[in-house]
């Protein structure tokens, strides 16, 4: 069954410029997995000292587990549910909920969207700190002196990463791909060097091994697929990222280079082990030969810096689509390219990114006692997908029962038994994912809720716009030269912005504009489906402009396009009238009173609609009024 984009033809071509610019964004988060997953899924059989059989049974789960879960589920199912192009949990959350009537299932499908969502935000802190503190460790195998230097450096490369963010990532995207396609070899033909001198590795390809090492090992074995997962973090990205490329590239990059190289560099780790079990200190770096040891450092600390760069931008586009889904407060975005709509800049994120970093860098200090922490949010993020893609497909794309419960049904069960096995980490660390998901959890959840009760107060306590016009002719009301432009969230009530200026200063313009913004649930509106103008009275328009969950609005700019339907709007002479609400608690708050809190103070620090909407500040009359609720 194909998708939506592909059976609409839209699916991009096989450039090897695409292939390469999945390289650099999508894969770098799994593709520097090597650096620490083999090493610390054999940390749990030391103690008991470690045999061919665990290396062959660790291997074994490692590689079906890149087959099942990023192979099967992503790539070749989850993939195919796409919202007009773009992927990513909230697009799957957006089209889990088209067409479900039920109030209270389409709440329940946000919850699982927005969890998902949330525990993204985790993971985007925590992968900058794992994945340069492994890359740096590398130094500890070429001096045991350069110990020291890890934890300095790695604050240091945290700290310039995310300065640098503010220029965007333009400049540098374009060696992004280079330097992974570089990586990805090198660390293939590592493992191959490994792998020709004890070829027996290889019998780990087979399940038997998997199984037979949890059979065996049983609880020991189970504890052990917590960090198994650390294979297959950033199977996430291949989905978020599908709008950037399309599905071909990141399936050719995938099944051509990606897959097979990470296969070799796992099992030449294991077959590096299974020569030296002492080796198991840090494989990754004692496969390469002692001469080409720094220069793999610097290589793959490149590649963690790339691989935190995606999952910083990443959290940017989580961000925006949060904001135009209702589930964040406004906050200010910049554009940091202008001709890549996708290019973003959220300085508020940015900074609280960089304190989270920062902050489990040294709290943790190493990147094995930061993998504890690691797992909980993939595997929570692996599951949300999985409830709703089985809804989407289900539902959507109407696959019949025993087709989506054979096809979801074995991979929710893996992912459930990697999320069980990583809670028993929630004492080591994996508590931090699950405090920052239900920080977060709650203040979109209470800013939901809390704008829902805002806009039926504002119905409540509202003129329906049909009444007003109809009294306007008897009304004698003063018109005035000049455009006059009222935001207005209902287009079918009078703004309040009107009716405290007719109130106060008792004119109106002779033109005069109710503009509101939709946001749609779907990634992008075309330009020519941007406005709707209907004209409700001589010199009275009702403008409607629809935004998609991944644009960013520019009203003056979207404005100015309205000449072409007849409405002569010069934006940038306009009186943008805008109502600023003062929030305050009702007598009976009609929310949880720590829920009230919370959406109070997120909406005292929101940005301004003004700066949200690009609207010149030297051309907007704010007019207050207080709200309860």
């Amino acid at each position: 069954m194909n998708s939506p984009a592909m059976v609409a033809g839209r699916a991009p071509g096989l450039r090897a410029g695409a292939v390469l610019g999945v390289l650099g964004v999508v894969y770098g988060d799994i593709g520097t997995s090597p650096l620490y997953a083999f090493k610390a899924s054999m940390e749990h059989f030391k103690p008991t000292g470690i045999s061919s059989w665990e290396v062959l049974g660790v291997l074994s789960l490692i590689f079906w587990s890149l087959v099942l879960v990023v192979t099967i589920k992503y790539v070749l199912l989850v993939m195919r549910a796409d919202n007009r192009g773009e992927g990513g949990i909230l697009a799957l959350m957006v089209l889990a909920q088209r067409g479900v009537a039920n109030a209270r299932l389409r709440n329940v499908l946000a919850l699982v969207g927005i969890t998902g969502a949330c525990l993204f935000f985790g993971d985007g802190i925590i992968t900058p700190a794992v994945s340069v503190l492994s890359a740096l460790e590398g130094l500890e195998t070429v001096s045991p002196r350069l110990a020291e230097f890890v934890l300095p450096l790695a604050a240091v490369i945290i700290v310039l990463l995310f300065v640098i963010q503010v220029r965007g990532t333009g400049s540098v995207g374009a060696i992004f791909g280079p330097v992974m396609a570089v990586w990805f070899i090198a660390i293939g033909l590592l493992g191959l060097m490994a792998i020709v001198q004890r070829p027996y590795v290889l019998l780990a390809l087979s399940p038997t091994y998997g199984i037979g090492l949890i059979l065996a090992h049983k609880w020991v074995a189970f504890v052990a697929l917590g960090s198994v997962v650390l294979a297959v973090t950033g199977a996430e990205a291949l989905y978020a990222d599908m709008g950037h490329f399309g599905i071909g590239p990141i399936r050719v990059a995938w099944f051509w280079l990606v897959l097979p190289t990470l296969a070799l560099n796992y099992f030449g780790q294991g077959a590096l082990v299974l020569a030296d079990p002492a080796a198991v200190e840090n494989p990754f770096f004692l496969l390469c030969p002692a001469a080409l040891r720094l220069p793999m450092v610097l290589l793959a600390t490149a590649a963690t810096v790339i691989a935190s760069q995606a999952v910083i931008s990443g959290a940017y586009s989580m961000t925006r689509q949060c904001m135009q889904l209702g589930f964040l407060p406004r906050m200010t975005v910049r554009h940091t390219s202008a001709t890549e709509e996708g290019q973003i800049f959220v300085p508020q994120i940015n900074t609280a990114l960089l304190i989270g970093v920062l902050v489990l860098v040294f709290a943790f200090r190493t990147s094995d006692a930061l993998a504890a922490a690691y797992g909980i949010a993939v595997t929570g993020t692996f599951i949300c997908t999985c409830i709703l893609a089985i809804v989407v497909f289900r539902r959507q794309y109407h696959w019949s029962r025993a087709a989506t419960l054979t096809a979801f049904g074995g991979l929710l069960i893996i992912d459930v038994v990697f999320f069980s096995a990583n809670a028993l980490k929630i004492p080591d660390g994996g508590y931090v994912p699950l405090v920052l998901g239900l920080g977060l959890l709650a203040m979109m959840t209470s800013w939901h809720r809390g704008r829902d009760l805002l806009l039926a107060r504002w119905r409540a306590d509202s003129l329906r716009l049909d009444s007003f016009l109809a009294r306007l002719p008897q009304s004698r009301t003063v018109r005035v030269p000049g455009m006059g432009i009222f935001m207005t969230g209902n287009p079918e009530f009078v703004p309040a912005a009107l009716l405290h200026n007719l109130k106060h200063n008792k004119v109106l313009h002779e033109r005069v504009l109710f503009v509101t913004v939709h946001n749609e649930d779907f990634p992008e509106v075309p330009q020519v489906e941007r406005s709707a103008v209907t004209e409700l009275a001589p010199g009275i328009h009702r403008v409607v402009v629809r935004y998609g969950f991944m644009e960013s609005p520019n009203l003056p700019r979207d404005l100015a396009e309205l000449r072409a339907q007849g409405v002569d709007v010069d934006p940038m002479q306009a009186s943008y009238f805008l109502g600023r609400e003062t929030l305050v608690p009702d007598t009976v708050p009609q929310m949880p009173l720590w829920r009230l809190w919370l959406f109070l103070v997120l909406a005292r620090n929101s940005v301004s609609a003004t700066e949200f909407f690009r609207i010149p500040s030297d051309r907007v009359v704010e007019l207050g009024v207080r709200v309860a609720i």
